[in-house]
């Protein structure tokens, strides 16, 4: 136990030097018995509390007939409780100690008098989990002399590497645009056809001339390409890096609103970000091979502890290593998978790759659908071989074997309508379970028209069945939200973090989608859209995706543990409370909350307590 009062921990190191000194010179000591009461519900505080050794329970009173005594949070070493109760007047829940405690006490007047000097301190007992760990976040990339990568990740498509465009009206002849390509220096332009823009690069002028036999007089417009993948000016820089490895694009077209903007090319983006991401998508699109496609594969795990030992926030080690793995996927599957088949088949991923929600290789979960007038003998041999050749890739094989190598998960279109259905009417917990993976499913190779088919038809099925939505939204209650084992230094034992805290946001939110038709498999997506469509309120999606991050980092951190020999394969999903330290251990205790409360949101929206 230190006896030193630490102000290098938020929110204390928000506080200036004089202002430090200012609350260290007016600080107390309490001594408190075991059970005793220290705030009562109703009544006001005359101290923040900052817990020195010891624990002290937070208790709803309209729970205390509850098992648990109405405890909904615990206070151990350096946690801090009571400043709502100043801010608020009065307490909404009593403090009792559960063993003896000794705290610091931060009078009243003091607090108040440094809530109205530093807006900064005020606002992070005011603030969303969003907006506290947007605090931390940039006090943390300020403790590191600025050194952190995410102020790069941050950077917006406007304000980086925005080209300007060279335009042309339609009925403009291939000499002429030759010409002005030549002109401008450019390997591409824009044609605008009324209020629409298509794209004309060097090859197509070259095909259309050479292989198609275009006259030189011919308009221009008639080569664009008009299907353009665009991004708005303030879109994050890196979600054009994205977009461009998902679709093996050069270049993306920028708006401004409704208003063209400019052009970003390939090349641009990744002078922008020099990192090792790059040099592994141009091995995954350079490969010849499975061979070094397989190198570039086993590449990822030590790109992933890069990026997050340079702080780069996991939501974009999310999205790139999404995009880098459907790659890999996808060109493993065209290499093993006979040409003439390509068109006729659709290869999907599942669960956490299927969702873009992975980091590290996961467990092979994928599915494939075949066409009704497919003829294909030696399609088992051959998935079978795609199973062997990703496991070598360094992708597990799936312990419920939810793969292409078994043969359930390999069916027509019309094979796969069926079952879907059967999972959907029979309402059993392996019915459900296969239904909730397929749900989150993603088209990475083939025909993806035989999948759009098979979901539109699900959704059909589905309709607005009440009873059904409430069976398949049960699961969120399978596993308890593990509240009441933070803080308590008696109380080590590590909690699964998968089961208590990441699944629950992942499924019910995955159930609303469903419901809403929302065709999004990534959960953070997914929460937007609830928001646009107002199923969810804005601040509360964006305190639930926060959530989900603080979570998925603290997972994250035990898996590269593991993969690295200091932690089981085995405890890579299991957090002790009492090893994190105080930031993260205020976070997960917020994020928990959360989780709880949207526990609570479900169970009223599809009445599962009954």
């Amino acid at each position: 136990m230190s006896n030193q009062f630490d102000v290098t921990h938020p929110p204390f190191d928000l506080l200036t030097k004089d202002e430090q000194d200012q609350l260290l010179t007016r600080l107390d000591i309490g001594y408190f018995s075991n059970d005793e009461l220290i705030i009562e519900a109703g009544q006001s505080s005359n101290h923040v509390f900052v817990v020195m050794k010891g624990a002290v329970a937070e208790i709803d009173p309209r729970l205390e007939d509850n098992s648990d005594g109405g405890v909904i949070r615990e206070y151990a070493q350096e946690d801090l409780f009571g400043a709502i109760s100043i801010i608020n007047g009065t307490s909404r829940y009593t403090f009792r100690t559960l063993e003896e405690t000794i705290a610091w006490l931060i009078p009243k007047a003091v607090f108040e008098v440094l809530m109205e000097s530093n807006p900064a301190f005020a606002a992070y007992f005011q603030n969303s989990l969003s907006e506290k760990a947007r605090i931390i976040e940039s006090r943390r990339s300020q403790q590191q002399g600025g050194s952190d990568m995410s102020a790069f990740m941050l950077a917006k498509v406007g304000k980086s590497v925005l080209r300007e465009p060279v335009v042309l009206e339609s009925g403009t002849s291939i000499l002429e645009a030759t010409r002005t390509m030549r002109e401008q220096l450019s390997d591409c332009l824009l044609v605008r056809k009324g209020s629409q823009y298509g794209m004309v690069t060097r090859t197509d002028l070259l095909e259309g001339v050479v292989l198609n036999d275009h006259e030189l007089n011919t308009d221009i417009a008639e080569l664009a390409s008009y299907n353009l993948l665009t991004v708005q000016k303030e879109d994050f820089l890196f979600n054009a890096l994205v977009l461009m490895t998902r679709h093996k694009i050069q270049r993306v077209v920028v708006f401004d609103g409704v208003e063209l903007a400019g052009l970003v090319e390939l090349t641009d983006v990744l002078s922008f970000f020099s990192s090792q991401s790059h040099v592994i998508g141009l091995q995954i699109e350079r490969a010849a091979n499975i061979e070094e496609l397989a190198r570039a594969a086993k590449g990822t795990t030590a790109l992933v502890s890069g990026l997050v030992s340079q702080g780069v926030k996991i939501r974009f080690a999310m999205d790139l290593l999404a995009a880098l793995n459907s790659r890999i996927i996808a060109k493993a599957f065209e290499y093993i998978v006979p040409a003439e088949y390509h068109d006729k088949v659709c290869l999907l991923v599942m669960g956490s790759e299927g969702r873009g929600e992975q980091v590290l290789k996961t467990d092979q979960d994928n599915a494939l659908i075949l066409a009704d007038d497919l003829d294909w003998p030696d399609c088992q041999k051959v998935m079978d071989k795609f199973t062997l050749t990703l496991l070598d890739f360094g992708y597990p094989l799936c312990k419920g074997n939810i793969m292409v190598s078994n043969p359930e998960w390999v069916k027509t279109e019309t094979g796969w309508k069926e079952q879907l259905g059967k999972w959907s009417r029979k309402v059993d917990g392996t019915g459900l379970m296969n239904l909730a993976i397929y749900v989150d499913g993603a088209p990475v190779a083939g025909n993806q028209a035989l999948f759009q088919r098979v979901r539109d038809n699900l959704y059909t099925q589905l309709g607005s069945d009440k009873v059904f939505y409430s069976y398949f939204a049960m699961p969120i209650r399978n596993f308890s939200t593990p509240l009441n084992f933070f803080g308590g230094l008696k109380r080590s034992n590590a909690i699964d973090i998968k089961k208590g805290g990441i699944f629950p946001i992942v499924h019910g939110v995955r159930t609303m989608a469903l419901q809403n038709k929302i065709i999004e498999t990534n959960t953070y997506k997914r929460l937007e859209k609830l928001a646009e469509l107002k199923i969810i309120k804005n601040d509360f999606a964006d305190n639930l995706a926060e959530a989900l991050s603080v979570m998925s980092n603290l997972r994250l951190n035990q898996q590269l543990n593991a993969a690295e020999g200091q932690a089981d394969d085995e405890d890579a999903n299991l957090i002790s409370a009492v090893d994190l330290n105080k930031l993260d251990r205020d976070l997960l205790r917020e994020a928990l909350h959360l989780v709880k409360e949207f526990k609570a949101v479900m169970t009223h929206r599809y009445h599962l307590e009954r």
